[in-house]
Parts: C-alpha cells; structure tokens; sequence
C-alpha cells in the first residue's frame, strides 16, 4: 500500500543533532524522497540569535525559546507534512517542537564531536563558528529512547542517510 493509496502521507520530522551533523544535506534529501517541504531552522533564527554566533557566544534555552516556538508554527503551517532541519539538542526543545505537531519524528544524526569540529571548521560562509562546537556537544541530550526518534551514524554518505529515515518513516507508518 503507498501512502498515497492509504491516504497517510510520511507526516512531520525533524532531522536533528549538533552542528555539522549533516543536518540541511540530509533534510533536504529527505524532504526530496518524501515529496514533503523542507523548513531549514537556521532561516529563522532573529538576528540577536545570529550576532551572538557569530561572536562566539553559544545560545541560551532564553535565546532558542521564541525559535522554537516560530519553528513549530512553520510545522503546523504544513498539515500535510514537512522536514525540518533544526538542532533541537535538549529534550524540552523536541517537546517544544511535539506540542506544534502531535506524532512528530525525529531523526538524530549522531556524530564525535572531534568530527563535528572538522566539519564545521570547513564549512565556508557559515555563521556558526567552530569555537561553539562544544557547547552543542555540553547541551546535548541524546534522545535515542525518545518515542518517534531514529538515530543514524552521520558519517554515513548523506543519500544513504537520507534513504534510511525515509524507510523508517514508511516502516513506522505501515507501509
């Protein structure tokens, strides 16, 4: 049965996990092989948020709060689904995120930080400097044993990744 034979589509998920996890490369893939639109988090951090990254001042659960709640509006925006790529690192962000969306899933790219240092220190043009890698890793809290999350060893080639959460989503859903 296909989801659009069923009428069940794949729903919402978040593609998650610290910077340089891979997070806009997968969700976009996903979002692709899913037929679903991608909301990238980063386009709606306010310009407080940004200035402060990019001074090297890591981000508050002050900070993130109205993010978050503007990242679950654009969630529920999209009743027939969506992919959203945002960090969503500690369990009352995910919870922020659940309550805008009931049965949201989340796909947690799980990476060293050691690699996630190298990574973002190539990135070219990012606004997130490298200095800030370890408080992603400080305010972490894994969600693997979360209802409704996958974690995926990020280091995997991004289209793989991608495949994967997407046969997950159908094998969550029955089809």
């Amino acid at each position: 049965m296909t989801a659009a034979r069923s009428g069940v589509g794949p729903g919402h998920l978040v593609v998650m996990g610290v910077a340089g996890c891979g997070k806009s490369a997968v969700g976009q893939r996903l979002a692709a092989l899913l037929a679903l639109p991608l909301i990238e988090g980063d386009h709606f951090h306010p310009k407080r948020n940004i200035h402060k990254m990019e001074q090297g001042i890591a981000l508050t659960d002050e900070d993130r709060a109205d993010w978050l709640a503007t990242l679950g509006g654009e969630l529920a925006r999209h009743p027939g689904g969506a992919v959203l790529a945002c960090s969503a690192l500690k369990r009352a962000y995910r919870d922020t995120l659940r309550a805008a969306v009931p049965g949201l899933r989340f796909v947690h790219l799980a990476i060293t930080e050691a690699e996630s240092l190298r990574r973002v220190a190539e990135r070219p043009g990012h606004f997130y400097p490298p200095s800030l890698v370890a408080s992603q890793f400080e305010a972490l809290q894994d969600p693997a044993g979360e209802a409704g999350v996958r974690v995926l060893e990020a280091t995997a080639p991004l289209d793989d990744l991608a495949a994967q959460a997407a046969r997950w989503v159908g094998s969550e859903l029955g089809l």
